[in-house]
């Protein structure tokens, strides 16, 4: 039998994502101590929690949405917002922002959590960085992010492709540019392909805990080499700004997240999100174990900062690049 342990009351108000209140209106009152947080081992993942909390429900923003879309649609682009059916995508395509999805729509890993299509990729759009920079040009950003699939079947994961999106970009606009790559597996001359575009932001998420790590992310990953990844980043552009994030909810405890922030500083990250899963959909996607109440990602991001983050994002609706901007620009 699993054993539970009930968590302290911390406070009765909290934040979602970046400080705002939740969809309800309300500042997310929730006792911590009122959910139980699961000590049991990775059997406890067929444990499905069904009820939507009232914290994880938003109004629809209004204006702008169709634009975004229409301008994705007109160019033949990918969103990660789209096709990860991010909880964001009305806001961020509201405020015409978006975050860009290249080497196509077809991912080569089989994540238990991700919503991406897998399968067989089809050939690289070679005018696909052209087509980006101009999207993000007629968008206005400031902060350009650019994501992808994994490209197991690429001899370089996709890492040149990365490298001719970025300096596209630079050709068009002048804006700060964040990447959050695949793990481009024990491959390091293709991340350093990747970096002679220095991007301003590296990001590269390590997603959850290392006992849960082949299950939610699948036998290819590895903890030991995302954190090697963010090293190796640092060694190879010591400017650049290191990025990780985290999905809760997931049958983690309070004790491997915070052993893996200790791993992350270790490896010299300087941001951090910390956001909750959602399932994509009732069927070959891993259960939600556990609702994180918006006042316990209160104090998981304040304990984050107190052990040395330079910026942490931690909310319900917490996602790698939502309000990327605000990050990008702290200094470090």
């Amino acid at each position: 039998m699993s054993k539970s342990v009930q968590l302290p009351i911390i406070s009765d108000t909290g934040t979602s994502a970046c400080g705002e209140t939740s969809s309800d209106g309300s500042r997310g009152e929730s006792n911590v101590g009122e959910n139980l947080i699961n000590l049991g081992g990775t059997d406890d993942l067929a444990s499905t929690v069904k009820r939507l909390p009232r914290w994880l429900k938003r109004p629809m923003p209004k204006g702008g949405v169709n634009f975004t879309s229409g301008l994705m649609e007109e160019l033949g682009l990918e969103t990660v917002c789209d096709n990860a059916k991010c909880p964001n995508r009305s806001e961020c395509y509201s405020q015409q922002t978006a975050t860009f999805m290249i080497l196509g729509n077809t991912c080569t890993r089989p994540c238990g959590f991700c919503a991406v299509k897998r399968g067989r990729p089809g050939a690289l759009e070679l005018d696909e960085p052209d087509r980006l920079a101009q999207a993000a040009q007629r968008l206005g950003l400031k902060h350009v992010v650019i994501t992808s699939v994994t490209r197991d079947d690429l001899e370089d994961g996709g890492a040149d492709h990365f490298r001719q999106c970025i300096l596209a970009v630079r050709q068009r606009i002048d804006a700060t540019i964040e990447v959050l790559t695949p793990d481009f597996i024990d491959d390091p001359e293709s991340v350093a392909l990747l970096m002679q575009a220095k991007p301003e932001v590296f990001n590269h998420n390590t997603e959850t805990v290392p006992r849960l790590y082949r299950r939610v992310r699948g036998p290819k990953s590895q903890y030991r080499w995302t954190l090697e990844l963010l090293r190796l980043v640092k060694r190879l552009d010591p400017g650049v700004k290191t990025k990780s994030g985290l999905m809760l909810g997931l049958g983690e405890t309070h004790d491997e997240i915070f052993d893996v922030l200790s791993d992350l500083l270790d490896a010299d990250c300087d941001f951090l999100t910390l956001g909750q899963y959602l399932q994509p959909s009732e069927t070959r996607y891993l259960p939600v174990v556990r609702y994180i109440p918006p006042a316990e990602f209160d104090f998981l991001g304040d304990m984050a900062k107190k052990m040395g983050f330079k910026k942490v994002a931690s909310g319900p609706f917490v996602r790698s690049s939502y309000h990327a901007r605000d990050m990008a620009e702290t200094p470090v």
